[in-house]
């Protein structure tokens, strides 16, 4: 099968395409649109360094094809901050020390955004439950924890 032309919105800009059927949703975001902070982590879905918001819902992209995508709205951890100020969340990690190597943030920060959509005052294992599909080798989490609760109350 030859390639497919896909058009996303990402970021609120729209990005267009001439993709192999088989390419991934995040090797899209980071080739195609040029926007880096997408991770691949695992290629397996597991750490959840790739997630993304499409539709309001969080995304593993690197088990997502970018055909199935097509037309849909995609958020990225560049699309959180507007007019150059960080977005609650981001300040967050930064100001409680959520993040060490930083490999895992975006798709944490995405994990957390989707869950405050959904519960914009979780509990603490709340919180756990809604970053389960993220992995962290450095933090011991308890950071994250705390930047998911802060942001939470300054949202």
């Amino acid at each position: 099968m030859g390639k497919q032309k896909v058009t996303l919105t990402i970021n609120g800009d729209q990005h267009q395409g001439e993709v192999e059927p088989r390419m991934l949703l995040v090797d899209f975001l980071r080739e195609v649109a040029g926007l880096k902070g997408t991770h691949v982590g695992c290629d397996t879905s597991n750490c959840g360094a790739c997630t993304v918001l499409m539709g309001g819902r969080s995304i593993k992209s690197c088990t997502y094809l970018a055909v199935s995508a097509d037309s849909k709205e995609i958020v990225t951890i560049e699309g959180l901050s507007r007019n150059g100020e960080l977005h609650p969340i981001q300040e967050a990690f930064w100001e409680n020390h959520g993040l060490q190597c930083g490999y895992c943030t975006p798709g944490m920060i995405l994990s957390a955004a989707h869950l405050l959509a959904k519960n914009p005052n979780p509990t603490d294992a709340q919180i756990r439950i809604g970053i389960a599909g993220n992995v962290c080798r450095c933090t011991g989490y308890q950071n994250i924890v705390n930047s998911i609760q802060k942001a939470a109350e300054t949202q």
